[in-house]
């Protein structure tokens, strides 16, 4: 498929000055939620998110986004979520009585299930938007609903999704250009595909010693930062059968797994590998180990999605901003019918939150500047 054609009119990025800021950013700051397609249940699960606050503790955030959208998706939804327009500064104390808006964008048109040509600009409005708020300090962290590629691609946006979006503006700050790395997380499972939405044909080319010592690194460093895990363990799979069994089943984890792991132990983390992956995911294998690295997709999503459909959460390592999202896409086909699961929205919000508050926590320990050595250490692998 044709690469997207670039979006005629980029949004600025985000200044070194203003990464700074979110570095030091307070800790009553407010979550920001971006809106998502709004033909997509994103609409849907903020608002139930918000009417469900007290029920499963869900943590003050405000949406970035067209006040108007979300107004006609809770009246189509027969929710009595009153909304109202507020800065991040105001969002904690409106949280208990209203759902905290900030306006951004044009408006949308698009109605449920019917994407139209409003929907990619109010799509990237709503994010920029919620991006400035991290970036500046006033929201601690990023949590993004669904957007629909397919229609972002019409529009002429020049990425493959959310994450490289989000990594190319904050390249565009300044600083070295970040490695993202998608995690999927939940309380019973953590993995990371080494390659992502790349066909099985080109994951063997793709998957290079580079590629898998540098997400090693990241992983390592941010389950350390992040997640408060003083010396995480990284189980790594195996691309073949058995891994491999010592070569006889193709040469890809003696010749690349292996070697990277090495490295990567001679740095002193804490890392395994190649295990086959078939055995790695019952209860006695995930006791041994902190995150799982597969060498692709589906290698990891289906056991993480099978064990914890609705309560895993999209983490993007490796950004200078906390950034998750649920774990699903924008079904279309349920938006606005009241059957959407804000489930993995309200896990992505509690763990946003939490993350927000152990990467503040250590970095009052270790200095301002310890997050901003942190990132220029890091490379793009080859």
């Amino acid at each position: 498929m044709a690469m997207p054609r670039p979006s005629p009119t980029p949004s600025p990025a985000p200044s070194p000055a203003a990464l700074s800021a979110h570095r030091s950013g307070p800790r009553s700051a407010p979550l920001v939620l971006s809106l998502g397609e709004p033909a997509g249940i994103g609409p849907d699960i903020a608002l139930a998110a918000w009417a469900r606050r007290a029920a499963v503790e869900v943590p003050p955030f405000l949406v970035a986004g067209d006040l108007d959208v979300l107004a006609a998706r809770a009246r189509q939804l027969g929710l009595a979520v009153p909304l109202v327009a507020a800065a991040p500064e105001e969002a904690a104390g409106r949280f208990g009585e209203a759902l905290p808006v900030f306006p951004a964008g044009p408006s949308a048109t698009a109605t449920p299930g019917r994407p139209d040509a409003s929907s990619a600009p109010c799509v990237l409005a709503s994010l920029d938007a919620a991006l400035g708020l991290v970036t500046s300090g006033r929201a601690a962290a990023l949590v993004t609903n669904p957007l629909a590629k397919s229609v972002m691609y019409a529009a002429g946006f020049a990425f493959p999704g959310h994450t490289e979006y989000l990594a190319a503006r904050a390249a565009a700050a300044g600083l070295p250009a970040p490695y993202p790395v998608m995690m999927i997380w939940s309380p019973l499972l953590a993995v990371v595909p080494a390659t992502i939405h790349i066909p099985y044909r080109d994951v063997p080319r793709q998957l290079t010693y580079d590629l898998l010592v540098e997400t090693g690194r990241i992983v390592a460093r941010d389950m350390v930062r992040r997640f408060g895990i003083a010396r995480p363990r990284l189980a790594f799979c195996g691309l073949n059968p058995h891994a491999g069994e010592d070569g006889t089943l193709g040469s890809e984890d003696e010749n690349v797994v292996r070697p990277a792991v090495a490295a990567l132990r001679r740095e002193g983390i804490e890392a395994t590998g190649p295990l086959p992956a078939d055995t790695l995911f019952h209860p006695e294998a995930r006791a041994g180990y902190d995150v799982a690295v597969g060498m692709y997709h589906d290698q990891v999503l289906i056991p993480a999605k099978t064990l914890a459909f609705h309560e895993g959460v999209n983490v993007t390592l490796g950004l200078p901003f906390i950034r998750t999202s649920p774990d699903h896409g924008t079904a279309f086909a349920i938006a606005g019918t009241g059957r959407a699961d804000p489930s993995s929205l309200m896990a992505a919000l509690r763990l946003a939150r939490r993350l927000a508050d152990a990467e503040d926590g250590l970095r009052r320990q270790d200095g301002p500047d310890q997050e901003s050595r942190d990132q220029g250490r890091r490379a793009v692998p080859a």
